[in-house]
């Protein structure tokens, strides 16, 4: 993953921020060990969009024989259920000439994980439950956002006590 965010600061020429989220913050912010070969990022607070450099995205999918989607904007889907001080949490995993890469904590990746609510989020949601710091901002935050009548709300909030109950927590 850092080779090819490596390779993809070497082909822009303009300053460029990624949110990532996914496995691919859970490995490169929080030592999570996943296997994974897309990296879930959108850019953000940028001046320009994945749309704008997507030749070299397909660039450095050839040159690292990666999947021609390797970089994937879907978890941004949910953005809108982060608390608003979000950013105040994330983790920068590369800085290049071009490019910073920040990814979200354990807390807000949690919080996404609960909202997609698949099956197959959760393993990775027990493993973020098990090393979550700030219990109590996930709790609050999901009741909060019942409370604002957002959707699936409710849904993310069961989810989020299923998993604490299947882990007596």
């Amino acid at each position: 993953m850092l080779k090819a965010f490596e390779s993809l600061d070497k082909k822009i020429c303009s300053k460029a921020k990624l949110l990532l989220g996914g496995g691919g913050a859970m490995v490169l912010a929080h030592a999570f060990p996943l296997s994974t070969m897309y990296i879930d990022a959108l850019f953000y607070k940028s001046p320009i969009t994945q749309a704008d450099v997507f030749d070299e995205i397909q660039e450095v999918a050839n040159e690292l024989n990666l999947p021609k989607d390797w970089l994937n904007p879907h978890f941004g889907t949910f953005l809108y259920t982060l608390p608003q001080d979000y950013e105040s949490r994330l983790i920068t995993i590369f800085e290049g000439k071009h490019i910073t890469v920040n990814a979200l904590s354990i807390e807000d990746l949690l919080i996404l994980k609960c909202f997609a609510g698949r099956e197959k989020d959760v393993p990775h949601a027990r493993v973020l439950i098990k090393k979550l710091k700030n219990i109590d901002l996930v709790e609050n935050h999901l009741r909060k956002l019942i409370d604002d009548h957002i959707p699936k709300a409710r849904e993310a909030n069961d989810f989020f006590d299923e998993l604490l109950d299947e882990l007596d927590l």
